[in-house]
């Protein structure tokens, strides 16, 4: 199976969820063409690259039902893996090469370097200045991917698609403007022709994948009989909406499952605002509350309680009809999803890279509702629970391992607020003027005071 898609940033989330897909289309004989080729651009991919490779480039995919049943297969639609610090012109030369008709990202939110308050392209990364020097060899993906589209607009190839499958907003969108301002500071010309020439298609991607563990090989090989140094573990629930714009061509995705639509944006906001700001309301006041698992927190009636009236009282009244979905019951799906006990995903996996999450996912529904005189107490709460999360003490003494980006000046901050209340706040690169936001911060004042003096439990009480 040839490879047409290359894919950049292969973690457990695109190996339970793109490459499945396509491994659905191989075993149905739909995917001729349609294999994927990894790509890494990270020192940590390293393991990746030697783990596939190690196994042929498969590996087994285990879903994790609610009532304890476990169901395995193999997943065999990534026939390659390219570690781009090792070889960059390789991984150049396979996106440029006429067989690749897609480059699909999952490269986080902060992977594509958007300003969090103005939404422009921001090049004060290291690495993205040191790819804008002139002859440099690319070592970032948008460096990667601009080199490769130049070079197949100079053989007059048709470009590929740039599939971006992240939890951003108009993720598509974004890729497209950030890309064409990557390259325009390369080449004007090149920016221009991206800009006018490459498709980007939004799409929502869904399915909770925790991080594989040690405890998950050894069930493999025990349950399943197969030793594999690194399977990937997820819900059963599966969830992918796209765009349908594929110049290129695409795979018939639609035969595994996939919804193409002619509009992404109602499907993704309804997954941005219920599932991932959910998932910041839960993780924090969980971890507060002395969880370690998803599960325990979602179990907990007040957490629960919580997350279902900022759903409904909140997020719901930002949000455009979702065509052929029962919204209320959409929302009793998550909650019965967090709760899976068997997934035994981790707090502390949802509390990463915060600094990302929060800005894309939760503070749009404040804005929206403190735009229209909608509620914002719930928002407000979920905010200054990240605030006193980021402390980096628990409500026993014992540390928190605050793990983001921006590490060093989050919880810089946040050691301020015992003595100014809106220290927190007072980032305006993640909340721009929030803090003089009367409304908001009456709100966030009240439950940051109640979470330090109090406590998480006696503040989701009172919430």
């Amino acid at each position: 199976m040839n490879a047409g898609i290359v894919h950049v940033g292969v973690g457990g989330f695109h190996r339970a969820h793109q490459a499945m897909v396509l491994d659905d289309l191989r075993v149905l004989g739909l995917a001729e063409g349609w294999g994927i080729c990894g790509v890494g651009v990270l020192p940590g991919d390293r393991r990746m690259r030697d783990v596939l490779r190690a196994q042929d480039f498969g590996y087994t995919l285990v879903l994790k039902h609610p009532d304890g049943r476990q169901t395995a297969r193999g997943i065999a639609s990534i026939v390659d893996y390219l570690f781009a610090p090792d070889d960059p012109e390789a991984v150049i030369e396979k996106m440029a090469s006429s067989e690749v008709r897609i480059v699909s990202l999952t490269i986080t939110e902060g992977g594509y370097h958007v300003d969090r308050v103005t939404g422009e392209f921001d090049a004060s990364d290291p690495r993205i200045a040191a790819d804008l020097v002139p002859g440099a060899v690319p070592q970032t993906a948008f460096g990667l991917i601009a080199e490769a589209l130049r070079r197949r607009r100079e053989r007059g190839l048709i470009p590929f698609t740039v599939l971006s499958c992240d939890n951003i907003q108009g993720n598509g969108d974004v890729c497209q403007r950030m890309l064409t301002a990557f390259a325009s500071r390369m080449d004007p010309e090149l920016g221009t022709w991206i800009a006018g020439s490459v498709a980007f298609p939004n799409s929502m991607v869904d399915r909770i994948t925790p991080a594989t563990t040690d405890d998950d090989r050894a069930a493999v090989t025990a349950r399943f009989g197969v030793d594999d140094a690194w399977p990937v573990v997820a819900e059963p629930f599966f969830q992918w909406v796209i765009e349908d714009h594929f110049p290129a061509g695409r795979p018939p995705f639609e035969a595994a499952g996939v919804q193409l639509v002619a509009d992404v944006e109602p499907f993704e906001l309804m997954k941005l605002r219920l599932l991932n700001a959910s998932h910041q309301g839960l993780c924090y006041f969980g971890r507060l509350s002395g969880y370690h698992y998803v599960h325990e927190a979602a179990q907990d009636p007040l957490i629960a309680r919580l997350l279902r009236r900022y759903m409904d009282e909140e997020a719901t009244p930002t949000l455009h009809p979702v065509p052929g979905v029962d919204l209320d019951r959409y929302k009793d799906t998550l909650l019965e999803r967090f709760a899976n006990p068997h997934v035994r995903d981790t707090v502390a996996r949802l509390c990463v890279d915060s600094s990302d999450r929060i800005p894309g996912w939760l503070l749009p529904v404040v804005r929206h509702q403190l735009a229209t005189g909608g509620q914002v107490r719930l928002s407000a709460a979920i905010v200054a629970s990240w605030a006193r999360y980021a402390e980096g003490v628990d409500e026993r003494g014992e540390p928190i391992e605050v793990v983001d980006g921006r590490r060093d000046t989050v919880m810089a901050y946040a050691t301020r607020q015992r003595t100014d209340p809106l220290a927190f706040l007072r980032q305006s690169d993640l909340f721009g003027d929030l803090a003089e936001d009367t409304r908001f911060t009456a709100e966030y004042r009240w439950a940051l005071e109640s979470l330090m003096q109090r406590g998480a439990q006696a503040t989701l009480a009172d919430l």
